[in-house]
């Protein structure tokens, strides 16, 4: 996984601006950090999943990055349509 060998990457390098944007609204941060990481989205995305992120929890596994990434395309896909129905 990206995540692994290179966590401090840009987010942009595995999402497009539409996805940072919806992880930024949907999942809080609980620290701030001023420099968005790759590792940080892949986490926002695995709480879309269910997992919990805390600090004794093992890495998330396959299972739950896939319920995260079917539920961000479902979200992803409702403002898109959104859009186009109010003409935005």
């Amino acid at each position: 996984m990206l995540n692994r060998s290179a966590p401090e990457a840009r987010p942009t390098l595995a999402l497009d601006e539409t996805g940072i944007g919806l992880l930024d609204r949907l999942v809080k941060d609980k620290i701030r950090h001023r420099r968005k990481t790759l590792g940080q989205y892949l986490t926002k995305i695995a709480q879309l999943g269910g997992y919990l992120a805390r600090a004794t929890d093992p890495p998330p596994g396959n299972t739950v990055m896939w319920r995260g990434l079917s539920r961000m395309t479902d979200i992803k896909l409702g403002v898109t349509i959104g859009m186009q129905l109010v003409g935005n």
